[in-house]
């Protein structure tokens, strides 16, 4: 498991933050005794417009006094809110780099063009598993 993730609720459902839970996929956090009975205290269901998710690296998008309550993701789970959460440009190339775990033809052309669209150095290591020492390297060499 990760640092824990954050699902709050919004008051405006037409405000753009975070990802839908539902729009990840399955998430073991959301069947929990723990979210279930948040969300019922919350007069809220998993399908809400209002529920959002963020990662741990972007808790500080969360509205001030909006309800919250931390989750746990795993590393799969957390890869896949990143992805829906990233910037059309990036999850593009966010595509190419996790398919690129099936080839090594074009290596270092897909990571410079990863690099130069904007995703961070971490994070094309971890879509393609290259070694991140790889990665920075490729980043000293744009």
């Amino acid at each position: 498991m990760t640092d824990e993730a954050y699902l709050f609720l919004l008051d405006d459902a037409d405000v753009v933050l975070g990802v839908a839970p539902a729009a990840v996929g399955d998430l073991a956090c959301m069947d929990t005794t723990a979210v279930r009975a948040w969300l019922n205290a919350q007069g809220c269901t998993a399908a809400s417009p209002r529920l959002r998710l963020v990662p741990p690296e972007e808790r500080a998008v969360v509205p001030e006094g909006a309800e919250r309550l931390p989750v746990p993701l795993s590393e799969e789970e957390l890869s896949r809110v990143r992805h829906r959460m990233a910037p059309g440009t990036h999850a593009r190339v966010e595509d190419e780099l996790l398919a690129y775990r099936d080839c090594a033809d074009g290596r270092d052309e897909l990571i410079a063009r990863a690099l130069a669209a904007g995703v961070p150095p971490h994070r094309v290591a971890e879509l393609t598993g290259v070694d991140p020492a790889t990665v920075t390297a490729a980043v000293g060499g744009r």
